[in-house]
């Protein structure tokens, strides 16, 4: 839709047609985004919206209808029973006899930023209610990935009968067999994939149990632990416990969006209403440990979705990577400003230590890559001696985007390697991992389609790749590396203005991507590599407009490569709009995602 009010341009067939099957210098063929313009338009007069929102949110296929919701989502509007889960009475009614009898109650959560958050949740609601509650995070390197017996074993000493278990604990067998016999209760609240057998927990909550229906598949575990929480004060609430003010569940929401960013939920439906809302709550800093984290990291203005997936969240993650496992949630639940802030420097100590690490062992995975014959293979499967365990998931990120394939990372200690993987759309790595399970080729494994932890004995790491590639290779065939635009723009058309009328579609994450745009017929003026592998440039326009870009970890690759070579020929840009107000500026920046030659 091309529209005088707005400096957006939808593809025309012409453009279509020009770059046809042609790839960019990163091998990607670009795809626009269809847009229905008739819906685009009614959007646009019946809600009042510039036209550039109207076609934003028609290319993100929002029914007419669910503009107001998708604008302005509330938890009101989108939040279903949580008595529809099953399992959730049962273990609700569990907790208020613990409650009664002052049992003692352990929240055992998993190292990442979703089970610190939702060990946080928890802990903090059960402060409100005059009850402490011992949170357990297993150490990564002692103790492995998920629940485990010792574990169980040591709580049971500590003289706890219930256990609420976040974000793990839906495939954990046996620790949970162990529990059991011991005579403590557990109840899992988790979204990961469930096999046919559930495990002899007191409940399973878990909205992707294959018994399940629900609309809540989505979710991470903070938005688990809050729907938990909610149908827990709705019968505090009949039974009257509470002799004054109810804990205000609402100022519990920025965990829920911490949690939620970080683990790359889709943000659309319910989830898009617990960040849109938590974000809000953040903005208050109400929490002294997300406050903490904000000001050592420097972050100066109202937090978005950006700032908890890029600065907060890597922070809060440390702990668990290369540090110890439970200072993430010791510093989410605390409400000692004291305390906070230690923590806080601590862990941004350890972010730091973690960045040196994962630039080395990323080197050594680049190289193995590169003198092999993997750049042959559809997946990657890359294993080093001693990488350090807390590492390799994020390594694994990077040669995925750098190589546009699922790429896995393993870690040999001895005869056991750790893996983690990452995947790219279309490719689930995560059923891939319990199918190799079940066929004897891992020790442990699982995870999301898009991200998947294992355990592999050395002896079987051809048979696993085999397995890997003969089950995921045909489906990789079918997929083209592709780079989705929403619309053209111009560089006279890249305004504050223009950047501040989009932010009424924030918060932006997975389901919901920052809208990436296409420059077309623009030259690189000047163009530099600076600091850790970045690459910045100024791009200039026949009209004689200017404009500031970077694009982030490319100078060796294609892309960057190209950017630094072709300075004064014509080429076309795509990538996504920022606008900088760091120190009092009001300046926009092009994030370049990738070029093509002309």
């Amino acid at each position: 839709m091309i529209s005088l009010k707005s400096p957006l341009e939808s593809p025309s067939s012409h453009l279509e047609s020009l770059f046809g099957s042609k790839l960019s210098v990163s091998g990607k063929v670009w795809q626009f985004r269809k847009c229905d313009e008739r819906l685009a338009l009614t959007i646009t007069q019946r809600y009042d919206l510039p036209p550039s929102v109207g076609q934003l949110l028609a290319n993100r296929g929002v029914a007419l209808e669910e503009v107001p919701a998708f604008l302005e989502p509330t938890l009101r509007q989108l939040m279903p029973d949580p008595s529809h889960l099953k399992d959730l009475d049962q273990g609700i009614d569990r907790v208020i006899a613990a409650l009664k009898a002052d049992e003692k109650i352990a929240v055992f959560g998993d190292y990442d930023v979703d089970g610190g958050t939702s060990c946080a949740l928890l802990h903090r609601y059960f402060a409100a209610l005059n009850k402490t509650i011992r949170i357990y995070i297993p150490d990564r390197i002692d103790e492995g990935y998920g629940p485990n017996v010792e574990a169980m074993r040591t709580l049971k000493k500590e003289g706890h009968t219930l256990i609420l278990m976040v974000d793990c604990g839906t495939t954990a067998f046996e620790p949970l067999a162990e529990a059991k016999a011991l005579g403590m209760d557990v109840i899992v609240i988790d979204h990961h994939v469930a096999q046919p057998a559930l495990p002899e927990a007191y409940a399973v909550i878990n909205p992707n149990r294959l018994d399940q229906e629900s609309s809540l598949k989505h979710l991470c575990a903070a938005g688990l632990s809050f729907i938990f929480l909610v149908a827990l004060q709705r019968k505090l609430r009949d039974i009257k416990w509470f002799e004054g003010a109810e804990p205000d569940l609402m100022n519990l929401l920025d965990l829920v969006a911490l949690g939620t960013v970080c683990d790359v939920m889709p943000l659309t439906g319910l989830n898009r209403a617990f960040v849109t809302q938590g974000l809000k709550i953040a903005r208050w800093r109400l929490n002294l440990g997300l406050t903490a984290l904000a000001d050592i990291s420097g972050m100066k203005e109202a937090p978005t979705a950006y700032h908890l997936g890029f600065m907060i969240g890597p922070r809060v993650n440390a702990g668990g990577r290369v540090g110890e496992a439970n200072l993430g949630a010791l510093l989410l639940s605390t409400n000692d400003d004291t305390k906070a802030r230690s923590i806080a420097q601590r862990l941004d100590v350890l972010n730091r230590e973690r960045q040196q690490i994962e630039a080395t062992v990323l080197e050594q995975a680049i190289e193995f890559v590169e003198t092999t014959e993997l750049l042959d293979k559809p997946i990657l499967l890359v294993k080093g001696e001693g990488w350090h365990p807390g590492v390799i998931g994020i390594v694994a990120s990077r040669l995925k985007e750098r190589y546009g394939r699922p790429a896995c990372v393993i870690s040999f200690a001895e005869d056991v390697g750790k893996g983690s993987g990452r995947s790219v759309a279309g490719i689930d790595l995560g059923t891939a991992m319990h199918a190799a399970c079940h066929q004897g080729l891992l020790v442990h494994g699982g995870g999301h389609a898009m991200a998947a932890g294992f355990t592999v004995m050395r002896s079987q790491y051809g048979q696993f790749y085999d397995f890997l590639l003969h089950r995921l290779s045909a489906d990789m065939d079918l997929i083209k590396p592709t780079l989705e635009v929403d619309a053209s723009v111009t560089l006279k058309g890249i305004t504050p203005d223009f950047l501040q009328s989009l932010a009424c579609l924030e918060p932006f994450g997975a389901g919901n991507p920052t809208p990436k745009f296409m420059i077309q017929n623009v030259r690189i003026a000047y163009a530099e590599s600076f600091g850790n592998d970045h690459v910045r440039c100024t791009l200039l326009s026949e009209d004689g407009a200017r404009q500031k870009a970077i694009a982030f970890r490319v100078a060796q690759q294609p892309l960057g490569q190209a950017i630094l070579k072709s300075k004064k020929h014509l080429v076309h840009i795509a990538g996504t709009l920022r606008l900088d107000t760091w120190g009092g500026r009001n300046e926009t920046v092009v994030y370049i995602d990738d070029l093509m030659e002309i």
